[in-house]
């Protein structure tokens, strides 16, 4: 999956519904009252992907909304239970340094979740590294992480083969 078609995913995927269905029956003193919440969420659910961040908003009375950038991202879970696995789907979790044991962000109802979840790591490392790197830095291959890590490599092997020649004589 590439940027644009993770751009273009705007709701989550109608299973999501029947998840919801299930999860409310799961209530079942509570089924009229969840589900009714359980639809609203889902008809109000909204995922919007930028160059910037990623955005979350839901809710009719209490309305939601969530705003992270991918600078701000920390780590990225893929989640499922036996329900969503059955109907191939899956939930991604977006947490932040700030604290909380809790995800900041829940993308639910996702089929293609391993797209969207290799799309965050990759925006995510990205801002890392321009936000480390710093606008005045060049572009020169040796100033990335990869070519600094290839340097290190390539220091290690001249270093090991030295204590090879050392321990020969």
């Amino acid at each position: 999956m590439d940027k644009t078609a993770t751009f273009a995913i705007g709701r989550p995927h109608e299973k999501l519904m029947n998840y919801y269905v299930l999860r409310a029956l799961g209530t079942i003193p509570a089924f009229p009252v969840m589900l009714i919440m359980l639809y609203f969420r889902y008809h109000t659910m909204r995922y919007r992907f930028d160059e910037e961040g990623i955005s979350m908003s839901w809710g009719i009375l209490f309305r939601h909304e969530i705003v992270l950038n991918y600078s701000r991202i920390q780590d990225v879970h893929l989640k499922s239970n036996v329900v969503e696995r059955w109907l191939g789907l899956a939930r991604i979790e977006v947490q932040t340094a700030s604290g909380g044991s809790t995800p900041e962000l829940i993308l639910e109802g996702l089929l293609e979740y391993e797209a969207v979840r290799d799309f965050l790591y990759s925006r995510m490392r990205g801002a890392t590294e321009n936000h480390k790197r710093g606008e005045g830095a060049s572009d020169d291959p040796g100033q990335t992480l990869s070519g600094t890590l290839q340097s290190i490599a390539e220091e290690l092997r001249g270093i090991r083969r030295l204590l090879e020649e050392r321990n020969r004589v």
